[in-house]
């Protein structure tokens, strides 16, 4: 469908990717993967043809229609969400007004056997066709359903967007592309403004859609739930992976060991043949054989081989002094913005050791509830901190508030006391700061490096209690797993605002969720949240209030013998076919996986068959994961 043929980026001297030519079919579901600053955003844009490359053609169909959300753009300020989400569909007047100008030329034609007479009436029933499927009423319908999916309530349609902050606004151009519903989707990480509820709607949706996707994502979850395909561009040149994200993981690692090999034998023998040229370089009777070895040399293709971090990012937070049992209590806390409350009549206590994520959608109060425990702004009610607690705290905004006019060195400098200073470029050196990083000014650093040096400040002195406000912003995967690993080890009590899954899932003891000026707590880490949410939704009667949720396990309880005799001989048969399914599916990864890698192994020699294999087995793969689903979802 779209063919990107030896497309090259060069600034200067500097080239940023070359030689990538692959074609992008109908129904790809593709993450494009890389180091920040690799090129993954600007191969999208030269996709979209918001720029052009230095080098090379993107031949795109005449009739192929995309959609591009970039991670920053402009918004507009002038209509109500519902209207400006409306405007996706400004083609449908321009498309009747089209189909008038036809049937006008259609009267007037008499050439009904030429081939232009039947091209207009083909044109024409594609017309037809598309404003039957977006009549008014389904339009209307559309725009709800993809707003809603996306955390807008229905009191917020009429409200202008400009009352809204850039992510919400952000959301309501992500809705008007995807309501086009173009044949290609780009998409450059979709998800960074999003909540969870939003995220996993979002996902639901892009797994069903029809169209090709290319999704640029530092949120693994959501890249193995979508994708199917990774591209990662790596040395300048695209590499292809006919798998998902972590299966990717898997056969680059495979790749690289092949490589690595390659490459050390090649080493070697360029080392021998030099060797070689330097012994006889001077010798009469090997003068033939030394210039054949230099010309040996000159002909060789150098193989490249792309540095791993084998050290770099590995951190652990300094043993916390030892708090009171409760490490913090509120009670009755309320917070009001004018005549708007944000926080009404909280009570809860967190004890020592406790480890609490806070979830909500953007605006609910988490950030506000934050400002509250650090006295930051003012509120009704109380909040105790217990017996020698000392709080370290990440902002969401940690990056924009560090002065840019210090360097590296300088910011951690300013504020370390006592022996900590000896460890300053320790410090550094274990948050990827090394060489000459550390005397880069703050005000050239990246979003990821200052995310990086602002964690670094958390190092300097022990805390028992860390409030961190979306701290994997700008982070790439890699950096996230190695976050949240010593996230696990630490002995203090953690407050973590994120909605990447991957990164919460496993990592907390309970959920606070911040929803409609209350604080709701639930026990356990994030699977135990969205397995409540999702039984609410399935267990709520529909003409039920919004706030009623009926209480599974007391329902459980109610039940009498027998029927419990028969719920358990109903689990049982449930959980043998549970069983059954994942060794299926275990089964059918596993032959993926085997052919996945000869894919890699044996390039040049794939024929057809071996690529109606794989869509053989993916798709026999996807009927058990459905059917995997379905069954988990009764079991729940």
């Amino acid at each position: 469908m779209i063919s990107l043929s030896n497309l090259a980026v060069r600034f200067g001297g500097y080239t940023l990717f070359e030689n990538i030519s692959v074609l992008i079919t109908e129904h790809d579901k593709i993450g494009l993967v890389g180091r920040n600053g690799a090129g993954k955003s600007t191969l999208l844009k030269i996709i979209a043809g918001c720029d052009e490359a230095s080098e090379g053609s993107v031949i795109v169909p005449e009739n192929c229609k995309i959609g591009y959300l970039p991670q920053q753009m402009k918004v507009s300020n002038n209509k109500t969400v519902f209207d400006e989400a409306r405007s996706a569909f400004d083609d449908i007047n321009a498309r009747t007004q089209e189909l008038e100008r036809l049937q006008n030329e259609l009267a007037e034609r008499t050439d009904y056997e030429s081939d232009a007479y039947m091209q207009l009436i083909h044109k024409m029933s594609e017309i037809s066709d598309y404003l039957q499927l977006h009549n008014e009423g389904s339009v209307d319908g559309e725009i709800e359903q993809m707003l809603t999916g996306l955390g807008f309530m229905r009191s917020d349609f009429n409200r202008p967007t400009a009352e809204f902050s850039g992510g919400w606004r952000m959301r309501i151009e992500l809705a008007k592309i995807l309501l086009k519903q173009p044949q290609v989707l780009l998409l450059d990480e979709p998800t960074n403004h999003l909540d969870i509820v939003s995220i996993e709607w979002l996902e639901n949706f892009l797994v069903q859609y029809k169209g090709a996707i290319i999704l640029i994502s530092h949120d693994r979850r959501f890249l193995d739930a979508v994708t199917k395909k990774t591209f990662e561009i790596s040395l300048n040149k695209l590499n292809s992976y006919p798998a998902p994200y972590s299966e990717y993981c898997v056969l680059k690692e495979e790749r690289y060991e092949q490589q690595l090999a390659a490459y050390e034998n090649q080493q070697k023998m360029i080392a021998d043949t030099e060797k070689f040229i330097e012994r006889f370089r001077y010798k009469a009777t090997k003068s033939v054989q030394v210039q054949s070895r230099i010309k040996q040399l000159d002909k060789i293709e150098r193989l490249e081989i792309e540095k791993k971090d084998t050290g770099a990012f590995k951190i652990s937070f300094p043993p916390s002094p030892r708090a009171g049992t409760v490490v913090l209590k509120t009670n009755h806390l309320t917070k009001k913005y004018g005549e708007k409350t944000i926080l009404s009549d909280v009570i809860f206590q967190i004890e020592r050791g406790d480890k609490i994520a806070l979830v909500g959608k953007n605006g609910e109060g988490k950030s506000t509830f934050i400002k509250c425990v650090l006295n930051e702004t003012n509120y009704s009610g109380e909040i105790q901190l217990g017996h020698n607690v000392r709080i370290g705290y990440f902002a969401q905004n940690q990056d924009e508030i560090l002065n840019e006019n210090l360097t590296v060195f300088e910011t951690l400098d300013a504020i370390a006391t006592g022996e900590i200073r000896t460890k300053v470029r320790d410090i550094l050196g274990a948050f990827y700061f090394s060489g000459e990083d550390v005397d880069k000014k703050v005000r050239v650093l990246s979003g990821g490096e200052r995310n990086r040096l602002a964690m670094a400040k958390l190092m300097l002195e022990p805390y028992n209690l860390l409030i961190l406000d979306e701290p994997t912003n700008h982070l790439d995967i890699a950096s996230k797993a190695v976050l949240k690993q010593a996230l696990q080890k630490y002995d203090g009590t953690l407050i973590l605002v994120s909605h990447d899954r991957d990164f919460l899932d496993g990592l907390t003891t309970h959920i606070f969720e911040v929803k409609q000026t209350k604080v709701r707590e639930i026990i356990g880490d994030l699977h135990n949240y969205l397995q409540q949410l999702h039984t609410e939704i399935l267990t709520t009667p529909k003409d039920s209030s919004k706030d009623a949720v009926r209480d599974v396990s007391t329902t459980t309880q109610k039940l009498n013998y027998e029927q419990k005799k028969e719920r358990e001989r109903e689990l049982r048969k449930q959980q043998s076919a549970l069983k059954k399914t994942e060794e299926r599916v275990q089964e059918l990864e596993n032959q993926l996986h085997e052919l996945n890698t000869y894919f890699i192994e044996a390039a040049g020699s794939i024929t057809p068959d071996d690529y109606k294999r794989h869509a053989a087995l993916q798709e026999k793969l996807d009927e058990a994961m459905a059917k995997w689903e379905k069954i988990a979802m009764e079991l729940e």
